[in-house]
């Protein structure tokens, strides 16, 4: 049995995510949030850490502009390509955030305040693939496994059923999520 390596089974996730409908996918980004909203670990935080999605990502908009309506305080992040890590800021519009490399929305350091890792109380962790024990395979730039590796606080990834795999090859650095939600049940 031949076992793909973490490079073939990212583009074979993008592939597939790339190829749902839009209206599974709609309906999948309403069981997501909706299974996200009645989390304790949602229920529970006053401040959520979250990306911006892009292209064939789940939405994260109705997130954001969830806890923003909950009166919780978003966190996005910033990535520092140079220096292989990122930064969250505090953002209460989208007009503080600006289109970077690859046509990705980030915030503008200098409109918003960044945040310390501890004052996130629930991190949504993005990601194409992920088993059962939490791992992750992302988009390979390790970002989210440098920021994880001292995270205090609760971590969570959303994730439809097709994304959820029995075992991912785990590397030392990897930092699983403390859970999955799914389209379907809360894991």
């Amino acid at each position: 049995m031949v076992t793909l390596g973490k490079t073939e089974m990212r583009k074979q996730a993008i592939i597939k995510l790339k190829n749902i409908p839009d209206t599974e996918r709609k309906r999948i980004e309403k069981r997501l949030l909706n299974n996200l909203l009645n989390d304790n670990g949602w229920k529970e935080a006053r401040s959520i850490g979250v990306t911006v999605s892009n292209g064939f990502e789940w939405s994260t908009r109705p997130i954001i502009e969830t806890a923003w309506e909950e009166q919780k305080a978003v966190f996005v992040p910033k990535c520092l390509p140079k220096m292989r890590k990122m930064d969250f800021y505090q953002i209460h519009t989208y007009d503080q955030l600006e289109i970077v490399y690859y046509n990705l929305l980030e915030p503008k350091p200098d409109a918003c305040e960044r945040v310390n890792k501890q004052d996130i109380d629930l991190l949504i962790v993005p990601g194409l693939l992920f088993d059962q024990k939490g791992y992750r395979i992302g988009f390979g730039g390790g970002y989210y496994d440098r920021y994880l590796a001292d995270f205090p606080n609760r971590t969570v990834s959303l994730a439809s059923e097709v994304q959820v795999v029995n075992e991912l090859p785990a590397e030392s650095y990897d930092v699983p999520v403390d859970s999955i939600i799914t389209d379907k049940q809360l894991n």
